[in-house]
């Protein structure tokens, strides 16, 4: 009587396994496959028995939960709507959202109209049928006992719930933080580079500037001096080279 909602997937920068969105959807997924067969067990359950009373307040207490899991789902939808590049999605994503909560709320709505035309008229099919095709508004049909119960139950579960993403996203913003400390580090390391390969290259011309100077001299005494001169001149000037290598790069 009731399908699954499949919802279709939208790339978007936030992973699925990361996105609160997706798991809270899928646990309201699996809370609503849940109610339909407690559902199905219930249509098959004579009217005056004792098991049938019990199934109805449960499926009432689980129809409130889900309702209540859809509606928070739908403000957190609306909080990511007012600046979705903030949260990685785009309107197709929100759209797409918009239509699986309205779904959802559908499927438990028309559920809970079931029940309480079953209920009303004895469990008759024909009844059951005609209140799934209709969506009139029913006033609340739990009991102040019922309701305080389930306040408490529900309020354990969506604190755990509130927690358990709460962690999660306290994990990807440590991670977030140590990836721009790592970039931050690799910018720094990279502009002292920068400044060794600049030092270097002006050393490289002060060298070759010096070096071209004293090569005009050589070439210069070379052509005024004698044979045994070239020779002492060579010495002479090969040791300057050395003296001048070793204060240029070990000083």
């Amino acid at each position: 009587m009731f399908q699954g909602y499949n919802f279709t997937s939208v790339t978007y920068k936030m992973s699925k396994a990361q996105d609160p969105f997706y798991i809270v959807k899928d646990e309201i997924q699996e809370s609503i496959d849940k109610l339909q067969s407690s559902f199905h067990q219930w249509e098959r359950i004579r009217p005056d028995n004792e098991q049938r009373v019990r199934l109805t307040k449960e499926l009432f207490t689980n129809c409130e939960s889900i309702e209540w899991q859809v509606d928070e789902l739908d403000k957190a939808i609306s909080v990511a709507a007012r600046d979705p590049s903030l949260y990685g999605i785009d309107e197709v994503e929100l759209e797409n959202r918009r239509r699986w909560t309205s779904s959802a709320r559908t499927q438990v709505g028309n559920l809970k109209k079931a029940v309480v035309a079953g209920k009303e008229n004895g469990n008759s099919a024909s009844a059951m049928h005609r209140e799934l095709m209709r969506l009139p508004d029913r006033s609340n049909m739990y009991t102040v006992e019922d309701n305080d119960e389930f306040i408490s139950s529900e309020s354990d579960r969506q604190m755990l719930l509130i927690r358990r993403q709460d962690e999660e996203l306290d994990e990807l913003s440590a991670s977030v933080e140590r990836i721009g400390g790592v970039g931050l580090t690799i910018h720094e390391e990279l502009l002292a580079q920068e400044n060794i390969i600049d030092d270097l290259g002006n050393e490289m011309d002060s060298t070759t500037n010096r070096l071209d100077f004293v090569q005009k001299k050589v070439a210069m005494v070379m052509k005024k001096a004698s044979a045994t001169g070239q020779c002492m001149m060579i010495s002479f000037l090969l040791g300057l080279f050395i003296i001048l290598f070793i204060l240029v790069f070990f000083t």
